[in-house]
């Protein structure tokens, strides 16, 4: 009896890692390159891997400008100038910001500084100090507080928490010096997920983000996450939050794709259902975030974040040609979900990427019939 148990037992642990395989591998087979079988994603004039910039989810010049000027002399005037450019209330405001922070946090991970030697970062701190009533210097600090907490000490941890109210109190700040800016509230929610803000408390902050910029797809993902199973919320409040949000969507609005995020966030750690990617829930949150995407605006920021969420769940589900589509607009930017859970999102994304070539090529695409 006891070798019969023995035996259920290694033929449901084959089971389980051959589903974990699959949810990794997808359902094509990945092969050595030089192979005879293997598809070459330079045919497709997809960037090399090691081309691939994690820096953004997708084009924004002027950023990447005003990075390199800024890091290069460590000046911080580039970025008060491009911020005072920037639309308060839109989307790629909330990016610049991110991207500025993340730039400042990265640096002094890399230059902590030390007995003669000047800490990375620096020109975020002399921003500060020489421009202390600039909204943007503000928000940027805030933002900078919020991704030191994560990046540096345990959630829930008395270093966590120090760094996290430091940051709130920069939101507060950075709020008083720009009344009708997002941002500073968007920033918030992620002081409320990590200190555990009570609901009616969210709520509160939640609101006053409506009230400035009520079809913010950024700030909705971001509080997406405090809704969700692994945070404060659950899967049922999560899709409530999420479904709401597309429904109230704006014609040409990037929110009717927020389902599509819900269900990534609750996506199993180990898939045992077959065809799980072809199940309703999937295809109608994949079916939204198309519309969403061929609808909105080609200039709107929030289009990348949904076209490389759509480009791991088209590929799960073995929908090559439309995951080649979305791969000829997005390809060359791999700074968004889900490659950013990876510690390497540029292989992260070219495994995906090879997997879309290796499934169109096998089903008679080529580059020929890809449309451009």
């Amino acid at each position: 009896m006891e070798i019969l148990w023995v035996l259920m037992a290694l033929v449901m642990l084959g089971f389980v890692l051959l589903q974990i395989s699959r949810r990794r591998r997808g359902a094509v087979g990945l092969v050595e390159p030089g192979h005879p079988d293997a598809a070459d994603p330079a045919n497709y004039g997809f960037a090399r891997e090691e081309e691939l910039d994690i820096r953004m989810p997708g084009p924004d010049q002027d950023l990447l400008d005003v990075l390199d000027l800024v890091q290069r002399t460590q000046d911080y005037r580039g970025a008060q100038q491009l911020l005072a450019g920037t639309e308060a209330k839109g989307e790629r405001r909330w990016q610049r910001v991110q991207a500025f922070a993340g730039a400042a946090s990265l640096e002094l991970r890399q230059r902590p500084g030390g007995v003669g030697e000047t800490p990375g970062g620096q020109w975020l701190r002399v921003w500060r100090a020489e421009a202390p009533k600039d909204a943007g210097g503000a928000a940027v600090h805030a933002e900078f507080l919020v991704q030191q907490a994560w990046r540096t000490a345990t959630p829930g941890s008395d270093d966590f928490r120090i760094i996290m109210e430091e940051a709130k109190a920069a939101c507060g700040e950075a709020a008083l010096l720009a009344p009708g800016d997002p941002v500073p509230y968007i920033v918030e929610l992620s002081v409320a997920r990590g200190l555990g803000y009570s609901r009616e408390e969210f709520e509160q902050l939640w609101l006053k983000i409506l009230d400035r910029a009520p079809n913010h797809t950024g700030a909705h993902l971001a509080a997406l996450q405090y809704w969700c199973e692994k945070w404060h919320g659950s899967r049922e409040l999560a899709y409530s939050f999420a479904e709401a949000a597309a429904a109230r969507a704006p014609r040409g609005s990037l929110l009717a794709a927020m389902p599509l995020f819900a269900v990534f966030e609750h996506l199993p750690e180990v898939n045992l259902v077959s065809g799980f990617y072809q199940s309703e829930v999937v295809t109608k949150a994949v079916h939204g975030a198309l519309h969403a995407v061929h609808s909105a605006g080609r200039d709107d920021p929030m289009q990348a974040h949904v076209r490389h969420l759509l480009v791991f769940f088209l590929v799960r589900g073995e929908r090559w040609a439309e995951a080649m589509n979305q791969l000829m607009v997005i390809d060359g930017h791999v700074g968004a979900l889900p490659w950013t859970l990876s510690s390497d999102p540029a292989a992260e994304f070219a495994v995906y990427r090879a997997l879309a070539v290796a499934g169109y090529e096998a089903n008679g695409g080529s580059p020929a019939t890809l449309p451009h």
